[in-house]
């Protein structure tokens, strides 16, 4: 039997204080999973890091990414990888909301705080 297609509400999705969350493994094993963000100016999480890539799609807004000891800019019409195991955050530095798409190499969500996990930004499905 070939695979169903299935549509689902962004706001259905699981959510934290600035984002919604869609968990592969909960989705029919779906190999990957992604967080949608939508954070005020000032608003990122602490430096993290995954065993796993990460992949950021950058909609809208402006973000300063740190990824491992580099910082960059970044305004919305890019793309940042982050390798896994590379310490990596960021903030919101624009004037307005920062919208992005936050692609994970993994069926669920495993995040190693660098420093205090970080409550606004750690995941509801965190095993």
């Amino acid at each position: 039997m070939p695979p169903v297609m299935y549509v689902m509400n962004l706001d259905d999705l699981p959510r934290t204080e600035h984002a919604h969350e869609f968990v592969g493994a909960e989705h029919g094993g779906v190999p990957f999973s992604i967080i949608v963000v939508h954070a005020p100016p000032g608003a990122g999480p602490r430096v993290h890091q995954h065993p796993y890539a990460e992949v950021f799609v950058v909609e809208s807004g402006e973000a300063t990414f740190r990824l491992g000891d580099d910082t960059v800019v970044v305004r919305g019409g890019k793309v940042v990888v982050g390798p896994a195991n590379v310490p990596h955050g960021f903030t919101n530095t624009g004037t307005g909301q920062l919208r992005l798409t936050a692609i994970h190499a993994a069926p669920e969500f495993t995040t190693e705080w660098l420093a205090d996990p970080d409550p606004a930004w750690a995941s509801n499905q965190q095993p």
